[in-house]
């Protein structure tokens, strides 16, 4: 068996194998083929760097990785790992690492994360193994919004260019696929809350399905955040939300308030190469 960059291989190939290692994962993943191409292209995944194990010609294991300049650091995120399950227990997934790290150092890439489901304690410590550590928990959210309505909320869309990113808080604590360079160019609304005639609040809302990439209020206060959510009520009655940050105690406790279901907890972890 061989390890080398899936930079040659067919996309459909590469779905194959991940399904197929998904399948019976601790989540349903998604198995739209157009899906994983859109979500893989905005979380900036290079096929030139991302490797699979080959056994003669068959693609049995993968690491998909993004790659972007994020805190001053050129990051190697593991956006997908997979290996088929006949060829579990081989160590497969420390082998490609071995091989892509050496690589991945040559392209000047000073770390790797990635995130994994907290029960999944095989892939933990697997990962252990390989170097990785354990630097931020998240916590992921969906359900229907049960807020009352609280009279007319001013929102006011605007585009990704006219968010003052600078001002907005709590960016450090986002994930990879909800920072602001990864939500760039989705199929996103941008809407403020205005209170006052200045923006008391704000969400990044995919409308077609309810998924928030990014909510957080400007002003802490509980009026604040009642008003945030019955805007983000009117848009969609049902959320889902990935990966909120635990040190983000009062986002946790208005999530818990209003009775959205904590579906997974995740881990992030890097690796300094």
């Amino acid at each position: 068996m061989t390890v080398k960059t899936l930079e040659n291989v067919p996309f459909e190939s590469i779905m194959n194998c991940f399904l197929a290692s998904f399948k019976n994962y601790f989540v349903e993943m998604p198995t739209d083929f157009q899906y994983y191409k859109k979500r893989w292209k905005n979380a900036k995944v290079r096929y030139d760097l991302s490797y699979g194990m080959f056994d003669n010609d068959i693609l049995i294991g993968f690491i998909i990785h993004g790659i972007d300049e994020r805190n001053g650091e050129v990051i190697a995120f593991n956006t997908g790992t997979g290996v088929l399950p006949e060829y579990r227990g081989k160590r497969i997934a420390k082998s490609i690492y071995k091989y892509a790290i050496e690589d991945l150092k040559r392209q000047h890439i000073t770390k790797c994360s990635l995130e994994v489901i907290q029960d999944n304690i095989v892939a933990i410590k697997s990962y252990e193994s390989i170097g990785f550590q354990k630097c931020k928990h998240y916590k992921c959210f969906k359900g229907e919004l049960q807020k009352q309505d609280i009279g007319n909320i001013d929102l006011k869309e605007i585009t990704y260019d006219q968010m003052n990113w600078d001002s907005i808080p709590h960016q450090e604590f986002y994930s990879w696929d909800n920072h602001k360079n990864s939500i760039k160019n989705g199929d996103y609304r941008y809407i403020q809350i205005i209170k006052d005639n200045i923006p008391e609040s704000y969400f990044i809302i995919n409308s077609s399905n309810g998924y928030l990439a990014q909510f957080d209020v400007l002003c802490e206060n509980q009026s604040s955040w009642d008003r945030l959510f019955s805007g983000i009520k009117a848009i969609s009655n049902t959320v889902k939300i990935n990966n909120v940050d635990d040190r983000l105690d009062n986002k946790l406790k208005y999530l818990n308030a209003i009775g959205l279901k904590n579906t997974v907890d995740q881990y992030e972890m890097e690796l300094k190469i």
